[in-house]
């Protein structure tokens, strides 16, 4: 693990980030000439990652909510996730599968309320898009278990993009192979081996409060074409 941290903010992790996608696009332009790019965000943290992306691309930005399925007891571990319209995953840790139903769908149901109430938020400046046909961009600030982005990937995949990029500033290097399951292309710009947490990689990493993602989602899509 590096002794410094690698982006100063989200901010800087952002325009980092969107260069190496910028890159990507090149690469894609000789085989999905004239396919739509389409920038998705996982809120909050991920949308003032995103909005140097759409901004730099010129492309709608959009955000798909998820959140974490988590036991009562302890609410950081996630058991599972799911978005807003009701894609789920769950964790296939022995002891997690052991959970009786009641306790599930219980956790289950209380995630899925906060993802709809986010959601609803964002109703107001969310651009109309059709993830159909296009390059589905999908962003967040860090990847740690990875139950939030599989999912969330799950949700685009289910609207028929004709790919989607899994983009995040930085991920522990055993997940990368697994982030390929979920996306067509993965692009990552660290993947240490030593990880912990995501925010050990910022040298500013304070909670994105809702005001925030909004003006995020807002400038985003000020040029978009």
């Amino acid at each position: 693990m590096p002794n410094f941290p690698l982006f100063h903010d989200r901010h800087d992790a952002g325009h980092q980030l969107a260069q190496a996608v910028l890159v990507e696009m090149a690469n894609l332009s000789a085989t999905q000439s004239g396919v739509k790019p389409i920038v998705y965000a996982l809120p909050k943290g991920g949308l003032p990652i995103a909005e140097p992306l759409a901004q730099l691309l010129h492309c709608p930005l959009d955000v798909v909510v998820a959140k974490k399925i988590t036991r009562p007891e302890n609410p950081e571990l996630a058991i599972g996730a799911v978005t807003a319209d009701g894609h789920v995953i769950r964790s296939r840790q022995e002891c997690f599968m052991q959970l009786n139903n009641g306790t599930w769908r219980t956790a289950l149901q209380q995630a899925q309320t906060k993802a709809q109430a986010q959601l609803a938020q964002f109703k107001d400046l969310r651009p109309l898009v059709d993830a159909q046909g296009a390059i589905a961009i999908l962003v967040d600030d860090g990847i740690a278990t990875g139950m939030t982005m599989a999912v969330a990937a799950r949700a685009l995949r289910a609207k028929r993009p004709a790919q989607i990029l899994i983009c995040a500033p930085v991920a522990p290097k055993h997940m990368v192979h697994t982030l390929g399951h979920w996306g067509d292309r993965v692009i990552i710009l660290a993947s240490p081996e030593s990880f912990f947490s995501v925010s050990r990689f910022y040298g500013e990493f304070h909670q994105v409060e809702m005001d925030e993602a909004l003006e995020s989602l807002k400038r985003g899509n000020q040029f978009a074409s």
